[in-house]
């Protein structure tokens, strides 16, 4: 498993009964997490003294309930792989989530150092970040000295990467921000005969694009390896694919990755990714991810 543990501002502090308690920054959140179906004992004091609780509705969806939690507030995330401290703006939006996913940092982690060797020594590097989000993977890329093209159907989102590099002091770095259908640009840009050293993609289980293209990643996501790779350059650096399906196990990503990269060498590898948990020293499992590298 890869575990995400550089974290200073944010902790997640216990699991129980379907929830998890975490601290982002100086607040504390109550969130429902599908991995934990064990129902240990609450012996946080946090359990009783959350700034906010999302409770999910057995109908389907659920709301936030508000104690003590600001509109908008800010987070730092700073590794020994980064050359810089990366700040992201968070704030509680539709079914539970905060504008970011703090696991990811082990990824960033490992493609940074790519990044920065490949720079160090005379390479310029290109970077296509797919399903991007909020930029965490954007910013830490360009962190490391990438140009990065960054896509997302959501036209929020993509506003809302913007202001995280800006906080983050990468508002003037070569990144090309685009509000788009991921497959469509992808074929766009193999038409164009454009390449990339590196490719990032962290694709929804279920998703519809800015004109109601339908994603099911089941359904899609191979035949969408297959695509991306063609956009690769000669001789690329990594691959990553991330999953939040529990269908979808590690070696699955594995077996995509490496039958569609066999012609570049290299090696491919797929696990588990988590955070640690401070009350039990355990790790919540969050999802797999699947990386290719030279």
């Amino acid at each position: 498993m890869w575990i995400a543990d550089k974290w200073k501002d944010y902790e997640v502090l216990d699991t129980s009964e379907g929830e998890k308690l975490e601290r982002w920054g100086n607040y504390l959140l109550v969130r429902p997490d599908p991995q934990v179906i064990w129902n240990t004992p609450k012996r946080h004091p946090g359990w009783k003294h959350c700034n906010a609780h999302y409770h999910r509705s057995k109908k389907g969806g659920g709301e936030w309930e508000f104690f003590d939690l600001p509109e908008q507030w800010d987070i730092a995330y700073q590794s020994p792989s980064l050359r810089q401290c990366l700040r992201f703006h968070l704030k509680p939006f539709s079914f539970k989530h905060t504008g970011l996913f703090p696991e990811q940092a082990v990824n960033w982690d490992w493609f940074s150092e790519k990044i920065q060797n490949a720079v160090s020594a005379g390479r310029p590097v290109k970077v296509l970040n797919l399903f991007a989000y909020t930029g965490g993977a954007t910013l830490a890329a360009a962190a490391a000295g990438a140009s990065v093209t960054h896509v997302d159907a959501s036209k929020g989102m993509v506003g809302w990467a913007k202001e995280n590099a800006a906080v983050s002091g990468l508002a003037d770095a070569p990144i090309r921000w685009l509000v788009d259908d991921c497959v469509k640009f992808v074929e766009r840009e193999i038409r164009r005969g454009n390449h990339y050293d590196g490719i990032i993609m962290d694709p929804p289980s279920y998703g519809r694009g800015p004109k109601g293209e339908i994603w099911k990643i089941e359904d899609s996501i191979h035949s969408f390896i297959r695509l991306c790779v063609k956009l690769l350059s000669d001789d690329p650096l990594f691959f990553l694919v991330n999953s939040y399906t529990t269908g979808l196990a590690p070696a699955v990503l594995t077996y995509m990755i490496s039958t569609e990269l066999k012609r570049f060498g290299g090696r491919t590898d797929s696990g588990e990714i988590g955070l640690p948990v401070t009350e039990s020293g355990l790790i919540l499992p969050c999802g797999a991810s699947g990386r290719w590298e030279r």
